[in-house]
């Protein structure tokens, strides 16, 4: 089996060669067909975020991730074995053969949180696949349970891979807004496409999106945005509010940086809502007297549970939705994948296909 490590942090990924694992148990081993290449990859990459206010960055050493460790929580792959304690229950439709999404988001799998279907929130022991353990940068992957494999029935693996992490998470941050007005997104990454395509879908009014790069606003342009603004502007503000044609109640922060997170406190009138989604980083800098008088809500959004990842896939069948813009990659090429969504190169998602 082939795969490509971070070995040690900031650090050219590690190409391995090994035996391809068996499954043992309820694991189910499968033959990767596509990983998508995420941002917060690049944050496992290079072990941390920033906190902002002078504090130390939070190391995902001290948050239980340890290396050497394959990367890739946006894995889509076609079965090839089941463990020998599988059973014909655990299975349901799956057969060798069927191509399947894998839900990557696990937890502990015996506290109240995750026994109550929200493994996205154990906080006792998080067992993401591609963080806490090895996921889709390699040939072959092994999933610990045949309930966390979602058959595509005839989607496309390259566009189906983001489904597992941006689709999810954009799905999961709509779910908390109004969209009976214009929301503001912030960021026109992988994410913000991503947005666009399903807030149509689930009857939303549309979207301003805010970017500081031309390219990725164009594409937000092209994908249905009711208009775009760029974030450096010194009239920013002046823009949101004018384009928005009245109060502004829900904003969705994509990129979770000091800068985006000001600008979306500042655009929302009373009443209203920010949801913080980004892992950019930094600290918040918006006056706290404001938070009580503006009864603004301030919410953070983890990725989404297994039950919003299976409603979105029968959501991008049943109403057709087209897939983001897709930047397909020999898995050999992980390492210029990464550098190229660092440098801010990739319009949409790169996918490495083994």
């Amino acid at each position: 089996m082939k795969s490509f490590q971070v070995a040690d942090f900031n650090a050219p990924l590690k190409e391995v060669d090994q035996p391809t694992p068996q499954p043992s148990g309820t694991q189910v081993l499968i033959k990767v067909k596509a990983a998508g290449v995420c941002h917060s990859d690049l944050h496992i990459w290079e072990g941390g975020y920033d906190l902002g206010h002078g504090r130390k960055p939070l190391s995902l050493k001290d948050r239980g991730v340890s290396l050497p460790r394959t990367m890739g929580h946006e894995t889509v792959g076609e079965i090839a074995a089941f463990g020998p304690d599988v059973t014909a229950a655990d299975k349901g439709e799956l057969k060798v053969g069927d191509i399947a999404l894998v839900y990557p988001w696990l937890g502990c799998g015996k506290c109240p949180t995750c026994l109550g279907g929200e493994e996205n929130m154990c906080a006792i022991k998080p067992n993401a696949l591609g963080v806490y353990c090895d996921g889709g940068y390699a040939d072959h992957m092994i999933v610990p349970n045949a309930k966390y494999l979602i058959n595509l029935k005839g989607l496309d693996p390259v566009t189906a891979a983001p489904y597992a992490c941006s689709g999810v998470t954009t799905y999961s941050a709509l779910k908390k807004v109004d969209l009976s007005t214009p929301i503001v997104v912030f960021g026109a990454g992988g994410l913000g496409l991503m947005l666009l395509s399903l807030l149509k879908a689930m009857g939303g009014r549309g979207a301003i999106v805010v970017d500081i790069d031309a390219r990725k606003r164009e594409a937000a342009e092209a994908a249905g945005a009711l208009a775009t603004v760029d974030g450096k502007a010194p009239d920013a503000l002046e823009q949101l509010q004018r384009k928005a044609g009245g109060p502004i109640r829900a904003v969705i922060d994509l990129v979770g940086s000091a800068q985006t997170t000001q600008l979306g406190f500042d655009c929302l009138a009373k009443g209203g809502k920010l949801v913080i989604v980004g892992l950019f980083g930094g600290g918040a800098t918006f006056p706290l007297p404001l938070i009580p008088i503006k009864a603004v809500t301030i919410q953070g959004s983890y990725v989404g549970n297994l039950r919003e990842t299976q409603e979105l896939l029968d959501l991008v069948r049943t109403k057709k939705i087209p897939p983001i813009p897709v930047t397909k990659l020999p898995l050999a090429k992980a390492n210029e994948a990464l550098l190229d969504l660092q440098k801010g190169k990739l319009v949409g998602r790169a996918v490495l296909t083994p």
